[in-house]
């Protein structure tokens, strides 16, 4: 059964690429498309803006180094502020092969969204926001029809001396967003594209993360304030400070409420160079047990922006865990706590690369967990319409204390999607996807021939989305 989703995957691959070339190839004279941009990969917390063009074309990404926001090469130059609404349909058709089943079963989701981005700026004020909302029907019984939901938002006032940004990221799926929409704009909230307006995603440390398999439908939210305040030429301060929650509909899964809160010193070394040192404080806890967690993280920082080049943030330092019930009889330990991201445009193309590692809240399946994630992404425009591109993630969610401690599996999960794009009119977008996702977990806590179980997950995905041409705002 692997071997048969393996050759559809591929075979998946190819008739997209094909279709490409021959579309590419069969237009007379075709109506010039509105520039557009390769869609964020989903479940992937830092977008890569725009395939390697001029660093002219882009205003330089002034996010300070130890905040909470992961870095860009920078955004368009805003002639207007707009709005522009939009409609998508996008479908997806899936099948789950679970170890030692001998078999597969194909469903199907339809969604059904309406999108709206919106980008205000005023003298000092920006106001930037991205939804996408609706529903999907169903071919899975036992699933059912269901709804989808996704928003970024995003605000910033500015003096001489101060910096003031509010954040909020929501998102309600039928299933894990490590993944999700495979490279297409179902994966992302708004007309998606070079209208939607450019939100860099929330750092790792500061918001929920769900990256297993399996668990069904949920929602999340997270929302952030951060302060920055101009000491020298070369210096300021960063304050933030983050709250999250993440809430399952099936029950069996934890919960989260987390809390974090920083402080940190940027120091300018070059125009392209800073320095910084950080603290960062956050906590764990989960409604449904009596279990918390609680961190401290003493981390020294590196970044080096080149508009329209090379974006890069790196975050490492010791962390220090304090348990409310002690594991195996230890209530604290000392870990290590890592968070880097790098962005790389060139002609035609980007790539993209993320690692995070430390204590997570358990993605609703571990109370708690050692958590490692790796992200990597490469797009390339492949002809003047089509733009394809490759995504890959790992992750791994470990016990806290260890499987020996707490009598509980490790969790691991891939996946890998390839995807073209291409407008099909200046009003129109079409893009295609095949995922493959991998889950499996071992431990102490597997029993019979159920062990070390794994399951494969293949999704083809179709997008189609409509928006009409931006509505200037005075």
């Amino acid at each position: 059964m692997h071997c048969r989703t393996l050759i559809f995957g591929i075979g998946f691959l190819a008739f997209a690429l094909s279709l490409g070339t021959f579309a590419s190839c069969a237009q007379d004279e075709p109506q010039p498309p509105a520039p557009d941009y390769p869609p964020k990969p989903a479940g992937y917390s830092f977008p890569v803006l725009g395939k390697g063009q001029p660093s002219e074309e882009l205003q330089p990404d002034t996010a300070p180094l130890t905040g909470v926001q992961n870095p860009t090469l920078g955004s368009p130059e805003m002639q207007h502020s707009y709005w522009v609404p939009g409609f998508q349909f996008s479908s997806n058709v899936f099948s789950d092969s679970y170890s030692g089943s001998g078999g597969s079963n194909w469903t199907a989701n339809n969604y059904f969204i309406g999108n709206f981005s919106l980008l205000q700026a005023w003298s000092r004020d920006t106001l930037t926001l991205n939804y996408s909302g609706g529903g999907f029907l169903s071919t899975d019984s036992q699933q059912g029809n269901g709804w989808y939901q996704q928003l970024g938002f995003a605000q910033s006032y500015r003096t001489r001396r101060w910096l003031l940004q509010v954040f909020d990221q929501f998102s309600y799926l039928p299933q894990s967003a490590f993944g999700f929409g495979g490279g297409t704009n179902l994966g992302v909230p708004g007309v998606g594209g070079s209208l939607g307006t450019a939100l860099p995603g929330l750092g790792a440390g500061f918001m929920s993360n769900q990256s297993i398999y399996g668990v069904g439908a949920f929602y999340s939210n997270t929302s952030a304030l951060q302060a920055t305040y101009t000491i020298s030429p070369r210096g300021s301060l960063t304050l933030a400070g983050s709250y999250g929650i993440m809430s399952f509909l099936e029950s069996g899964n934890y919960g989260t409420r987390s809390v974090s809160g920083s402080i940190g010193y940027n120091y300018t070394l070059s125009p392209n160079d800073t320095f910084g040192l950080v603290y960062i404080f956050s906590s764990n806890q989960f409604p449904s047990n009596p279990q918390a967690y609680g961190s401290n993280v003493v981390s020294v920082a590196y970044g080096r922006k080149v508009t329209g080049r090379l974006a890069l943030k790196i975050f490492i330092g010791p962390q220090f865990s304090s348990y409310r019930i002690p594991i195996a009889g230890i209530s604290q330990t000392t870990g290590l706590y890592a968070n880097a991201n790098v962005s790389y445009a060139f002609h035609r193309g980007s790539l993209s690369v993320g690692y995070n590692h430390g204590l997570s809240g358990g993605g609703g399946v571990l109370v708690g967990s050692i958590w490692d994630q790796a992200n990597a992404s490469f797009s390339h425009t492949l002809t003047r319409l089509w733009t394809g591109s490759v995504n890959f993630g790992y992750s791994r969610n470990s016990p806290v204390g260890g499987t020996t401690a707490t009598a509980s599996p490790v969790y691991n999960s891939w996946f890998m999607s390839s995807s073209v794009n291409r407008p099909i009119t200046r009003n129109f977008n079409f893009g295609m996807a095949y995922t493959a996702n991998i889950g499996n977990y071992r431990g102490p806590a597997c029993a019979g021939s159920s062990c070390n179980a794994s399951n494969l997950y293949n999704t083809a995905t179709v997008n189609l989305q409509w928006h009409p041409r931006p509505l200037v705002l005075p």
